[in-house]
């Protein structure tokens, strides 16, 4: 598939939400996603605002879902996500389930392989389950807390390869990338490329080191792009 951007919308309210995906929209961004803190926040009222502003986009649901598979992907479909996100760890029962609902409610299924011992295999079982999409995921506290002890941070980098040639479906990178390591996740076979707060320079807030989100977003949009 061509590179694609999808911007995390990490927020905590629908005015803020809508007005930095207003502006995504604007730079060139393809996809949006109601990010985990936006979904808690603000739930399916968060999703339907999107759906109604952007009736064209697709829009992630980043529910991280580990039980009740069916009916957290129907509720998410019905308000408007083109895309719902099942994790690795859950019993593979969810994931069938969350891959069933899929099917019967139009949406595509991002099986997200955080935590997992073994990362590569868990991609690779997630597609057999049914996933449309594996998100190979190195997580913020498993991060801080591996360099807050004096270890060497870890990156999805690390095994995006292995992770890409295990699998036949999308994969996108996701986990303390910088920008221009999210750029060039293209070039390891990894077309979807994923921007939230921690790539735009201010990990604790939604903004970049000058204020200008928009103009960085086309630019690395606009890199992407042209990958």
């Amino acid at each position: 598939m061509r590179p694609i951007v999808q911007i995390s919308l990490d927020l905590t309210n629908i005015d803020e939400a809508l007005a930095t995906a207003d502006l995504a929209m604007r730079a060139g961004v393809d996809w949006l996603e109601a990010g985990t803190p936006f979904i808690l926040a603000e739930g399916l009222h968060g999703v339907r605002a999107l759906r109604e502003r952007f009736p064209e986009t697709p829009i992630v649901a980043d529910l991280k879902t580990m039980d009740g598979g069916y009916l957290e992907a129907e509720m998410m479909a019905k308000a408007g996500a083109t895309h719902v996100v099942v994790m690795a760890r859950a019993h593979e029962e969810t994931i069938k389930c969350v891959v069933q609902a899929g099917k019967d409610f139009g949406v595509k299924v991002m099986g997200d392989n955080l935590g997992c011992p073994d990362m590569v295999d868990a991609a690779r079982q997630l597609e057999q389950l049914g996933c449309d999409f594996i998100v190979h995921h190195i997580g913020y506290d498993e991060r801080r807390g591996i360099v807050a002890r004096g270890g060497r941070q870890p990156s999805p980098l690390d095994q995006l390869k292995e992770v890409v040639a295990a699998v036949n479906i999308p994969v996108q990178a996701v986990g303390g990338l910088t920008l221009e390591q999210a750029i060039a996740t293209p070039k390891y076979g990894a077309p979807l490329v994923v921007l939230g707060a921690p790539l735009t320079i201010d990990a604790d807030a939604f903004k970049t080191a000058d204020g200008d989100l928009e103009s960085s977003l086309r630019m690395i949009c606009d890199a992407v792009h042209n990958s």
